[in-house]
């Protein structure tokens, strides 16, 4: 399973589901094929949510971010 990581600090913030990750990569932009992050704040999540992201997803995302402004999140196969 794909896991996300708190690009910062290194943390995990939770294993997702291929469909979860293929939702990500549809909804967020990626530089580059070699890129593997997303930067991530309120709007982003809600509109995350909006499209019809996972509940469960939608609230990893919001329990990582907690009371920061934002963050970026990397994916590792």
């Amino acid at each position: 399973m794909p896991k996300l990581y708190d690009k910062d600090t290194g943390k995990l913030v939770g294993e997702i589901t291929a469909e979860q990750l293929e939702f990500l990569n549809e909804c967020l932009v990626e530089e580059t094929d070699a890129d593997r992050d997303y930067y991530m704040d309120g709007p982003v999540i809600e509109f995350l949510e909006e499209e019809g992201g996972d509940a469960a997803l939608v609230a990893m995302l919001r329990a990582a971010l907690g009371g920061r402004e934002e963050m970026d999140v990397r994916w590792e196969p």
